[in-house]
Parts: structure tokens; sequence; C-alpha cells
């Protein structure tokens, strides 16, 4: 079939920026405003290396994701089948499951009752947060019945709003506050840059890019921007806007944290951010701001609970996707009134089984753009070992099985910092390389990045 001769049509300015709003707002999220400033208080003297290892996982891999997305041309369901049938139906549930009702979505219950009525009410009970949260679900699941146009409208003026608040609240910390006012903890004192790398995974926007990814693809195809080249450059020139806003929001609040005197007695982000936006704006800009970083929750919850119930609705289309949704908001409910700190703790375990595979597999659909040969046992045996070692990694750090378990990972690099998948996963990546350059199998016709790319419209 002959190609059109027509010139593809580039990606303007306004929907790079358009693209570049979206992304962000799909970011930015409850947990991207409560690490940074905790980050920053126990990162102390050795602020500058920490905030580059949390951008590093917290900024750079969710856009490398995104742009892993773009060139594959598939969403995350069909690339983790890459890793076999039984990874790519694991994989994916337990991302949905995890930024969705186990962790993120309770998570923007948890941060608006901190944020709000904590600070302003002095309220921190069990009844407090079981109303609270109650009320907050009914609202976003009267929402998700319907969300893209309450969504569409809060993302448009909801973002510039929450980020000229912010600015405005650095800007005004910038100047009454002094950097170095808190000492660094634990182990930032010894390794920083990878305590903040780590400490980056808790944003989930990696995850998030992976499962989100297809819909910037959608989008631009949506403004008329055809074949793999101009989608793809629409797609990096978005991301890397999007994350350059993100790196700045975050380094600011780190900035803020660090210059915090006495941060550690905090006992979140959520509300070192509130109390600090009182003493600088006063009362009236604490409760603002406690609207404004509702309004964000409730517009992510929304989009998180619509969009785990569209995928478990294709999975299992038996069950339709608002009882699906009532699932996903009854269980994020329940999860959402312990206190924030149980949250995060819940949610330790969990990404830290999910990350090693996110990041092999986004730097595998990267790769998988400049090979001409499809490498599939690199995607198999690098996968398969990284969620094991994972598995393991996991086990040992909740105490289960340690003393079978440490003796048999602890030898790897980076086991104290929770990076000792690294190294295995690289040597199976490469014996998979090997395996596939060996039988030499090119990449089928329909794997074409700009026919894959059409087949989402």
């Amino acid at each position: 079939m002959a190609r059109s001769l027509a010139t593809p049509k580039q990606a303007s300015f306004s929907v790079i920026a358009v693209t570049s709003m979206m992304l962000f707002s799909m970011f930015f999220g409850a947990g991207n405003l409560i690490f940074p400033p905790m980050l920053g208080v126990q990162a102390g003297e050795n602020f500058i290396p920490a905030i580059a290892g949390f951008i590093t996982t917290g900024v750079l891999l969710p856009a490398l994701a995104v742009i892993a997305i773009a060139l594959s041309g598939n969403d995350m369901r069909a690339l983790t089948m890459r890793g076999g049938k039984i990874f790519g139906l694991i994989f994916p549930v337990l991302v949905y499951l995890s930024i969705g009702v186990f962790y993120a979505l309770p998570r923007t219950a948890a941060v608006s009752f901190s944020t709000i009525i904590t600070p302003n009410f002095g309220w921190d009970g069990i009844g407090a947060r079981i109303l609270f949260s109650l009320a907050f679900f009914v609202i976003a699941l009267a929402l998700s019945f319907e969300p893209s146009g309450i969504v569409d409208k809060l993302g448009k003026y909801l973002t510039p709003l929450l980020l000229i608040l912010l600015v405005l609240l650095i800007a005004i910390a910038a100047f009454n506050f002094e950097p170095g006012a808190n000492h660094a903890q634990k182990t930032y004192v010894d390794s920083p840059f990878v305590t903040g790398f780590v400490e980056g995974y808790l944003t989930m926007d990696s995850l998030a890019g992976l499962a989100f990814g297809i819909m910037c693809v959608n989008a631009v195809r949506e403004k008329g921007i055809m074949g793999k080249t101009e989608v793809v450059k629409a797609i990096i020139l978005s991301a890397v806007a999007a994350c350059m806003i993100l790196g700045g929001i975050y380094l600011g609040l780190g900035v803020l944290g660090n210059g915090t005197v006495n941060g550690a007695g905090f006992a979140d982000g959520a509300i070192l951010l509130a109390t600090v936006s009182g003493q600088l704006m006063g009362p009236a800009g604490a409760v603002v701001f406690g609207l404004i970083v509702f309004l964000a929750c409730m517009s992510t919850a929304v989009g998180l609970m619509g969009s785990a119930a569209e995928y478990f609705n294709a999975t299992v289309p038996k069950i339709s996707y608002k009882v699906w949704l009532v699932i996903i908001s009854f269980v994020g409910f329940l999860v959402s009134i312990s206190s924030l700190e149980t949250i995060l703790a819940i949610a330790g375990p969990i990404i830290g089984l999910l990350y090693p595979s996110a990041i092999t597999l986004i730097f595998l659909a990267i790769l998988q753009n400049f090979v001409a040969r499809r490498l599939d046992m690199t995607f198999k045996l690098a996968l398969i070992v990284s969620m094991i070692w994972a598995l393991l990694m996991c086990l040992d750090s909740l105490g289960w099985g340690s003393a079978v378990i440490a003796p048999m990972i602890s030898w790897a690099p980076g086991y104290q910092e929770q990076l000792s998948w690294t190294l295995p996963t690289l040597v199976a990546a490469g014996i998979g390389a090997a395996i596939d350059f060996s039988h030499k199998v090119p990449l089928a016709k329909n794997e074409n990045h700009d026919e894959v790319l059409a087949s989402t419209n």
C-alpha cells in the first residue's frame, strides 16, 4: 500500500504546551507535595546529592517511561507481554493496584486530611479521618462516573493556579529561610544520592508513566500529529517541558524543607508544608493552599479510579466499569482511614517489588527502538530476574525468611541500599541479548512503529 507523500504535520508550540501541562497534571499528585520537603529536612547539609537522586527517579525516569511508550507505540499491557504471559498478566495488575486502591489513591485522601483538617482544625482522630475520607470518596465516586468534563476543567484551571501558589510559596520561603537549618539524618549521612534515588520511587510517577503513556500518544495524535518521528518528537519535547517544571518544583519544595527550623519535628511533609504556608502567608494562605491541594488530590483520585476501573473492566469484562469503581473506591476508603505514615509503610514493600522491573522495562523498551532485532529473550530473562530478585529483597526487608534469603542476595552490590537487583538483571539481559543476536530474528513488518502508532487511533 502506497504511503502518502504529504509532509507530516509538525507539533506546534500550543500542542507541546497542552501536552506538557497534561503530563504535569498527571504526575503532580499528593506524593509530589509531601516527599521533597521531608527530603530537604532529612538530607540537611547533604541536600544537593540527595535531591539529585530524587529527581533521577522522580523526574527523569517518568519522562523516559512516557518516551518508552511513545517509541514502542504500545500500551503497558502489550509492552509487559514481552516478559512472557505470566509477567504480562501479573505486573500490570500490581501496578494498577498500587497506583490505585492500595497506595496512590488512598494517599490522595490522607494528604488532603493532613493538609486541610489537621493543621487548620487540630483534628487527627480516627472519627474525623473516617468522616473526611468517606466524604472524599463519595465525591470522587460521583465524579468518576463521568469524569472527563470535570477533570478537564480542573486540569485547565487548577494546574496553573497550583503552580502559581507553589512558586509564590517557594519564592517567599527563599527570602525567609536559610538552607542548612537541619542536619543530615540516617542514610542521608553516608549515601545521600542513593537514598534520594530510592525515595524517588515513592512518587510512583514511573509506574504512572507506563500506565498513562499511551494517553499522551493519543492526545498528540488527536491534534493531527502523525508518523513515528513527529509523534515521538512531540512526546519527547512535552515530557522534557513537563519534567523540567516538575523538577523545579521538587527542588524548590526541597529547599523549603531544608530551611525549615526544627523540620524534623513534623510527622510528614503534608503537615510541614501546610504549617509553613500558614506561617509565611497567614491563616488565609493556609486555608487557600489546603483547598487547592484538596482539589488537586480530588482530580488525581478521579483519574486514578477511572483508569484502574477501565483496566480491570477490560481484564474482567463481566464486572462492569461502574461496579469496579465502587469496589476500588471502597477499598481505597478503607486504606485511607489509616494515618499517612501507615499508608507509606504499606507502600514500601509494594514499590520495592515493582520498581526494579519498571526501570528494566523502560530501558529495554527504549533500547529495542535502536536494535533491528526482536529482543525476546533479553526482555524475558531481564524482567523475570528483576521481579524474582525484587521479591527476595521485599521478603528480606520484611524479615520473612531473612536467614535463608539474605545470604542468597547480599553478595550483590547495592544490597544495603536496596539496589542489589541491578547487577543480576544486567547479567540476565546480557545473556538474553547474546541469545537474541545469535538467532538474528529481525523485527516483523507489523512491528513498524508508524503502523503500531496508527493502530492506537
